[in-house]
């Protein structure tokens, strides 16, 4: 059975940093390209960062040059570094994992981030 699973969120306050970890199955992982998504009640499902699994990465224009995806293919493991987080970044985050090949993506069950004073 797949899973992801995410840790790491919480509360934190405007400028702080959290950094976000997901656990993944090692039967799908190193042929993934592993994402970040966020989201907020009412709104889409929206990418946040996203790492092939060659390594080259992607991110969206609103946390750019603030957060940083990374993974360690020895772990079977992703990471969100997030820095100079603001209020806007609240949400829950998910971790996704995603085969050119296969039509079926899996998600964990996210994690909430809270910035707020």
């Amino acid at each position: 059975q797949v899973q992801l699973v995410e840790s790491g969120g919480g509360l934190v306050q405007p400028g702080g940093s959290l950094r976000l970890s997901c656990a993944a199955s090692r039967s799908i992982f190193s042929s993934s390209a592993m994402g970040w998504y966020r989201q907020v009640p009412g709104k889409q499902r929206e990418l946040v960062a996203v790492i092939g699994s060659g390594g080259s990465t992607n991110y969206a224009d609103s946390v750019k040059g603030r957060f940083t995806i990374s993974r360690d293919n020895g772990k079977a493991a992703v990471y969100l570094q997030m820095n100079s987080l603001k209020p806007e970044d609240t949400a829950v985050y998910y971790c996704n994992a995603h085969r050119s090949f296969s039509p079926r993506d899996y998600w964990g069950q996210g994690t909430q981030v809270t910035v707020s004073s």
